[in-house]
């Protein structure tokens, strides 16, 4: 089985679902969405994690982290591997100080808001994506690879008028933030 990968790309309030959001994780290159409804508490947590905010105390999620750094081990991958009933399932890849691959289950939404912490890739299947994906114009790149931050900064401006004219101000703010760290850069 391929494995997927998948970039955090959105979090937005859930129109079919009031009250929770949608954690919109996207294939690279740039292609389907998967869009997963998660509660409020983990769209925050994956929230400040994506904008590095320190909470004065420990989430969760950062205990977990701290947790898990403390014994020695790191996340090296989440794999959302299964959709049944319109549930996502959810696999932590760890691996200990002796080299060891541990597996432990988890929510999809609780791996997305540790694997943002970690920096570790998120990978999903084809046939997760064929049943629950989208594919969205919203982001008009084809025959790219890579991170936004490895394209032209012409590309990134034409792409970021492109999302502004079609009001996607999320994936908008992405690219403007990665215009404005290599802007930075020179």
């Amino acid at each position: 089985m391929e494995k997927i990968a998948l970039d955090v790309v959105a979090l937005t309030d859930s129109e079919s679902h009031p009250g929770n959001f949608a954690l919109i994780l996207e294939e690279r290159p740039v292609g389907r969405r998967l869009p997963i409804i998660i509660g409020k508490a983990e769209a925050q947590a994956i929230a400040m994690a994506l904008e590095n905010m320190q909470p004065q105390r420990p989430l969760t999620h950062d205990l977990f982290k701290q947790t898990l750094e403390a014994l020695q081990a790191t996340l090296e991958e989440v794999f959302i591997y299964k959709l049944k009933d319109s549930r996502f399932y959810a696999q932590l890849q760890l691996k200990n100080m002796s080299e060891e691959v541990i597996i432990i289950e988890a929510r999809s939404s609780d791996a997305v808001a540790l694997s943002v912490r970690f920096a570790c890739p998120i990978y999903t299947t084809s046939e997760i994506l064929d049943a629950a994906g989208f594919v969205s114009d919203s982001i008009a790149v084809v025959d790219k690879k890579g991170p936004f931050s490895d394209y032209p900064l012409a590309e990134l401006e034409a792409l970021l008028a492109k999302l502004l004219a079609k009001e996607d101000y999320q994936s908008a703010a992405r690219i403007r933030d990665v215009i404005e760290r290599k802007k930075n850069k020179k």
